[in-house]
C-alpha cells in the first residue's frame, strides 16, 4: 500500500486544510480513518510541508470538534466547537445506525435513517458557507432503495441529492449505490460510487486457504439482475464464469411495500462441484439470498460464499445461524461501511472487510486535488492479491 502512495503526486498544494467531521453513528470508522492520515502525514517527506500553503497539513488528528445536541422534544442543532474557515471539509454519516438513541419527551428513541440525514444537514449549517469544500462520504445512500418512480410516489434520494448541493456540498462520495443512475439528479456536481472488490476478495482469500480460482473449481453468482455490473466486473477479473438468478415476482400485491419472490429462476452453466461466491450490494432480512444460495446447493455447488457491501442484517441473524448450521453457506462477507452489532462480529462465519484504510487513502488524495482514478479501479491490486494466493504467499 506504501507504494501506491509512493506513485501518487501528492506533492501539490491541499485544496485547503484537512478537517473531518464523522458524525456519531460514524465515529469508530472516523478514528480508524484518521489514524491512517496522521501516521501518513507524518511520515511523508514534503519538500513543501514548510510552506504557508501547507500550513496544518501534519497534526495529531485531523478529526474537528463538533457534535449535535438535542432538547428533550427531540428536537436538535448542529454544533462546531472550531473554526473551520477555508477547510477542506470531509463530512462521515453512517444513516443506517439504529444502534444510536436519544430522549424523546422521556422515551428512549432510536435514531432512524432520516435522524442521521438530518443530522448531517444540521452539522453542514453549522459550516456557514466558511469551508472551502464540503465532501460527504455518506457509505451507504440515503433512500438508495427508493430510487425511481413505479407509480404516484416519492422520489426520495434524488430529492436529498439535490438540497445536499443547494446547501454547499460539492462532492458525494458513497458504496455500491443500488442504482449509479441516481447522480443524475445533480449531474453537475461531484458523485462517485465506489465498489468495494478488492476487498471482498482480500476478506475471502485471507480466511479460505484451498481456493481454487479458475472457470472450472470457482464462479460468481449474481443473485438477481440487478446486480449483473458487480457479478461481471469481478468475472472478468478473476477469469473466472458468472450465472445469475431471475427473480419472478407476484406483480397482483403488494407485501411491506414490495412485490412478493414466487421463485428464483437460474441462468447460467453448471455449478456442481464449484465453489460459489454469490456477490450482492445489500442484505436486508437475508431470505432472498438465502433462498439463492439453497438453490444452488440443490444444483450441487460445492462451498457457497457471499459477498455484500452492506449487511443490513434486518431479521436478526437466526436464519443465518440456523443456514450455516444446515451448511447452506459457508462464509459471510459484509463491510464496516455500516453499523455492525457484536453478536455479527462474534459469528464464525463471518468476515469483516475493513474499508478504513481506503477511505482514508480516498480523503488524503481528493486533499490534494489529485486523481482517484487507480482507486476506483483495483483491478491491478486485484491481480496481485491473487497471484500471491496462488504461489502461497498471501499472509
Amino acid at each position: 500500500m506504501a507504494n501506491r502512495i509512493e506513485k501518487r503526486n501528492l506533492s501539490t498544494i491541499p485544496v485547503g486544510s484537512l478537517g473531518m467531521i464523522p458524525l456519531e453513528g460514524c465515529k469508530d470508522l472516523g478514528k480508524k480513518i484518521d489514524q491512517y492520515l496522521v501516521k501518513w502525514r507524518t511520515d511523508r517527506n514534503n519538500e513543501h510541508k514548510t510552506n504557508l500553503a501547507f500550513s496544518g497539513y501534519q497534526r495529531n488528528s485531523y478529526i474537528l470538534d463538533a457534535n449535535v445536541p438535542r432538547f428533550g422534544t427531540g428536537e436538535a442543532k448542529g454544533v462546531i466547537n472550531e473554526s473551520v474557515r477555508g477547510y477542506d471539509l470531509f463530512l462521515l454519516v453512517d444513516v443506517g445506525n439504529y444502534s444510536l438513541t436519544y430522549s424523546l419527551c422521556g422515551y428512549e428513541n432510536h435514531m432512524s435513517p432520516d435522524d442521521h440525514y438530518q443530522d448531517l444537514k444540521r452539522i453542514i449549517a453549522a459550516v456557514g458557507g466558511k469551508a472551502r469544500r464540503i465532501t460527504v462520504i455518506m457509505p451507504f445512500l440515503y433512500e438508495s432503495r427508493q430510487h425511481k418512480r413505479n407509480h404516484r410516489e416519492s422520489l426520495d434520494c434524488a430529492i436529498a441529492l439535490q438540497e445536499l448541493v443547494r446547501m454547499g456540498v460539492d462532492n458525494i462520495i458513497t458504496f455500491d449505490a443500488h442504482d449509479v443512475r441516481v447522480q443524475n439528479a445533480i449531474p453537475l456536481h461531484g458523485f462517485e460510487t465506489i465498489q468495494p472488490a478488492y476487498q471482498f476478495i482480500k476478506g475471502l482469500l485471507g480466511r479460505t486457504k484451498d481456493l481454487k480460482i479458475d472457470s472450472n473449481h470457482m464462479m460468481i453468482v449474481s443473485p438477481d439482475e440487478g446486480g449483473m455490473g458487480r457479478a461481471i466486473y469481478i468475472a472478468n477479473v478473476l477469469g473466472l464464469d458468472m450465472g445469475m438468478f431471475y427473480k419472478r415476482r407476484d406483480y397482483t400485491q403488494i407485501v411491506n411495500g414490495r412485490n412478493p419472490i414466487v421463485a428464483h429462476e437460474f441462468l447460467g452453466s453448471s455449478v456442481e462441484g464449484k465453489d460459489i461466491l454469490v456477490i450482492d450490494d445489500i442484505i436486508s432480512s437475508g431470505e432472498s439470498v438465502l433462498e439463492v444460495a439453497t438453490e444452488l446447493k440443490a444444483k450441487k455447488a460445492r462451498r457457497i460464499f457471499i459477498a455484500a457491501t452492506f449487511g443490513l442484517f434486518t431479521e436478526g441473524l437466526k436464519i443465518f445461524d440456523h443456514a450455516y448450521e444446515n451448511g447452506i453457506f459457508n462464509q459471510i462477507l459484509t463491510t464496516n461501511l455500516i453499523y455492525q452489532t457484536p453478536e455479527l462480529l462474534q459469528k464464525p462465519y463471518y468476515i469483516n472487510c475493513d474499508m478504513s484504510k481506503y477511505i482514508a487513502y480516498i480523503i488524503d488524495t481528493l486533499n490534494h486535488d489529485t486523481s482517484i482514478s487507480d482507486l476506483l479501479n483495483p483491478n491491478d491490486r486485484i491481480q496481485k492479491l491473487v497471484n500471491k494466493y496462488k504461489k502461497g504467499k498471501l499472509k
